[in-house]
């Protein structure tokens, strides 16, 4: 039993140690990338291009978009008439606009 503890310990400790720190999400910054680049199809929540897929809490949900890592991914890889912008905004950038969104339709972006 002790060695049971002990090795369980030791991969506790491994997995705390080799975990990266996680980084504060800036709405603000999310707001800013936000107005940088999406609010051409996106303004106020919209979809100029496809209006049944807005960024609106019920459509979110509806279309399994209302998770942050739903939106980084989509943000990152693009799907649709929607490019990527993996290669074009900073990871951080991309989780802060993922926030951003997400705060901003628990609000029904008002």
């Amino acid at each position: 039993m002790k060695n049971f503890l002990f090795t369980l310990l030791i991969g506790c400790l491994m997995i705390i140690s080799f975990s990266t720190p996680t980084q504060g999400v800036d709405i603000n910054n999310g707001e800013s990338v936000f107005t940088a680049n999406c609010s051409a199809c996106h303004a106020g929540g919209n979809n100029v291009i496809m209006p049944e897929k807005t960024l609106k809490k019920d459509a979110l949900s509806t279309n399994q978009m209302n998770t942050v890592s739903a939106i980084t991914y989509q943000v990152t890889n693009g799907k649709n008439a929607m490019p990527a912008f993996g290669g074009r905004l900073a990871d951080t950038d991309i989780e802060d606009v993922a926030n951003f969104v997400l705060s901003q339709s628990e609000k029904d972006w008002d």
